[in-house]
């Protein structure tokens, strides 16, 4: 992860297609990376995009991207089937920069007071953590349009977008 990571989005664990495939959101609906291209039209990224281009675009923009879990059992690709799970180590995190944390979804947001005391007791100071709606598909219930604005907000707070 790049010391010049501002904001940190947060998953709770990958899905089996991510896993199968090596690559954060490779869920081909889930809405992680067209939401990011709608928050940053100036700086489209071309479709097929290697992962490696995609994580260093992230990067580029001050957002990182991780997990909350750094192990789990799940059958499957759903959160309510996660169970063993281990909390990735966020206090050895180095993140000059870093002004916030973003959970993707409510799996992820539960442990948000156990990430920022990591996070504090790692050095870097008080926090806010918010929650994002889910980019997953099986979030159905927000349109595209509504989670996009939900995410432009909090980007915009910690400036990621005009």
């Amino acid at each position: 992860m790049s010391p010049d990571v501002v904001l940190l989005v947060l998953g709770s664990f990958p899905g089996a297609r991510s896993l199968a495939e090596g690559r954060y959101y490779a869920h081909p609906q889930n809405q992680f990376w067209k939401i990011l291209q709608a928050l940053w039209p100036s700086s489209p990224l071309p479709p097929g995009t290697a992962f490696s281009q995609r994580a260093d675009w992230l990067l580029e923009r001050g957002l990182g991207v991780w997990d909350v879990y750094g192990t789990c059992a799940r059958e499957g690709s759903l959160d309510a089937s996660i169970r063993d799970a281990v909390l990735n180590d966020f206090a050895g995190l180095e993140l000059p920069r870093l002004a916030a944390v973003a959970h993707n979804g409510a799996e992820s947001f539960r442990h948000a007071p156990k990430v920022v005391e990591a996070l504090r007791a790692g050095g870097h100071g008080e926090l806010p953590a918010y929650k994002l709606p889910s980019t997953s598909p099986a979030h159905a219930t927000w349109s595209f349009e509504r989670k996009r604005d939900a995410w432009r907000e909090v980007f915009a707070q910690h400036g990621l977008v005009a």
